[in-house]
């Protein structure tokens, strides 16, 4: 059988339509301050190039794994959405929120409605969503919550992660490949405590009980190759640069493809890494075999 294959990008950062008098709040002032010296770094044509060679590599499906957004407003959620459409049809491209679009406010599905579509494709109205595609389930969590000034943790909440101990039990009754999507990594050391998942400890016991084949996530801007406890053996957990960083500013801009086999009563993970060069040309970086 062939192998289901992945794009993972995350962290885009789409350009943002100005922020209109009535919208400004101070945690939006603070985050413009600092997204004024670095919005440089993330670059459309960059961004372009990536979702270029996505194209072109035709992947069974597209997860992106939050961070659309800078500011949370509404027209950069409809532009979000039009960017998405760019990327596929809705029953091919799943988003996760990240902490960029929940920057204030409420986190309900009222705000993440123009992204309905691409968050899953069953009539709950909370996450975590399902979407089953081949032999692979997708579980789509937010860890997307406003925070204080200069925070940028994430939160699944009890109510979340009890939802995602049945679905993950469901899954893996059914024989299928989970995969989970969310924005903040779930491993320690990842990132700093000011941008860490506040209930991952909660996250990993129900991991550790429930299992999964591999979790997906975006944030910390770089490569990050994890692992969290599962009840068979350790979870990979990878994450992916930004989508749009140019080169000198930090990782500059990768996205994952993932082939996932079928193999008897397991599952074989192959990796194949794609980004932008110090030459700004687009390429294979390298590829790997995750151990499950």
């Amino acid at each position: 059988m062939a192998p289901f294959r992945i794009a993972h990008l995350s962290d885009p950062h789409l350009p943002s339509p100005p922020v209109t008098l009535r919208a400004i709040t101070l945690k939006r002032l603070v985050s413009g301050l600092a997204w004024r010296r670095k919005r440089h770094h993330h670059r459309p044509d960059v961004l372009r190039a990536i979702v270029a060679d996505i194209a072109a590599a035709a992947p069974d499906h597209t997860v992106v794994t939050g961070d659309l957004t800078n500011f949370s407003t509404e027209a950069e959620f409809a532009a979000a959405a039009g960017w998405l459409s760019s990327l596929g049809a809705p029953e091919a491209v799943t988003v996760s929120p990240g902490n960029h679009d929940a920057l204030v406010g409420s986190a309900s599905l009222v705000r993440f409605g123009p992204w309905r579509s691409w968050l899953g494709d069953d009539d709950g109205q909370t996450f975590p969503f399902v979407r089953c595609r081949g032999p692979i389930a997708f579980l789509n969590l937010s860890s997307a919550v406003s925070t204080a000034v200069h925070s940028a943790q994430g939160r699944l909440g009890e109510a979340q992660i009890a939802r995602l101990a049945h679905a993950l039990k469901a899954a893996g009754e059914a024989g299928l490949c989970r995969v989970v999507l969310i924005h903040h990594p779930v491993a320690d050391g990842v990132v700093s405590t000011r941008k860490a998942l506040i209930d991952q400890a909660e996250l990993g016991q129900v991991l550790a009980e429930c299992g999964a084949e591999l979790i997906l996530h975006g944030h910390a801007h770089r490569t990050a190759l994890s692992a969290v406890s599962g009840p068979a053996g350790p979870i990979p957990v990878l994450g992916v640069p930004s989508a749009s960083m140019a080169p000198g500013h930090g990782e500059a801009a990768r996205w994952h493809l993932i082939e996932i086999c079928r193999l008897a009563n397991e599952f074989q993970i192959d990796v194949a890494v794609r980004g932008v060069g110090t030459d700004g040309r687009l390429a294979e970086i390298g590829r790997y075999r995750l151990a499950t």
